[in-house]
């Protein structure tokens, strides 16, 4: 999927089918890689058949599913390491998270850097906005790049994120959904942590729990 400047590859990794993203400049080839869950050497792989230097690696929250391949290509690659300020103990407490579920997962580094909303940050030549979206987790975040918006487990075709973990929060979840991510243009492409692609103006009509109809 791409427009005249950024090109968007998605793949389903780990044992809960985390959608990881590599987001990229097609101008640079400089890119992002967007909640690598697991399968860092799959990740890689594809980055380097498209010829992409990636710079950064985010985590839209620090949930265990969406971490386990930052060691992997934050070593592979140098590149920085993102997340939220709030989320940061979750990023540091993912291993005791995951075993929880039966599951492992390789422990994160620290992150270079804690994002909060309205921050930016560049990509080559493509600009990423931030929008601080807590209630599925307290540093959940959604990172906007060409009309396309990375939203993590904060919103997903037809549902939302899941409130009844620690940190979670349903109120906070619906009014961070309606005020700032509602607030976008219609056609803006949302690329979810979990199943497929939506759009904004979809959600905004037809979502059960954050949608229009749910207020009237």
């Amino acid at each position: 999927m791409m427009n005249d400047k950024l090109v968007v590859h998605q793949m389903s990794v780990g044992p809960l089918q985390v959608n990881c993203f590599i987001a990229s400049c097609s101008m640079t080839k400089e890119a992002v890689v967007i909640d690598p869950g697991e399968e860092g050497e799959r990740i890689l792989h594809v980055a380097e058949k498209q010829g992409l230097k990636i710079r950064k690696v985010i985590n839209t929250h620090g949930h265990f599913d969406h971490i386990g391949a930052n060691l992997h290509i934050v070593e592979k690659t140098g590149a920085e390491l993102l997340i939220h300020a709030d989320d940061l103990p979750l990023l540091q407490n993912a291993r005791n998270h995951a075993e929880v579920y039966g599951l492992t997962v390789t422990a994160s580094p620290e992150p270079d850097r804690l994002l909060g909303q309205g921050d930016t940050f560049q990509v080559g030549e493509l600009s990423f906005s931030v929008f601080h979206v807590p209630g599925h987790s307290p540093g959940g975040i959604c990172l906007l790049t060409e009309g396309h918006l990375f939203v993590g487990d904060v919103l997903f075709s037809g549902s939302i994120g899941r409130t009844d973990l620690p940190g979670g929060d349903y109120d906070s979840l619906v009014e961070g959904v309606r005020e700032r991510l509602f607030a976008l243009p219609d056609e803006t492409i949302v690329h979810p942590g979990h199943g497929p692609d939506t759009a904004i103006g979809r959600e905004r009509q037809n979502n059960p729990f954050v949608g229009d109809a749910a207020f009237r």
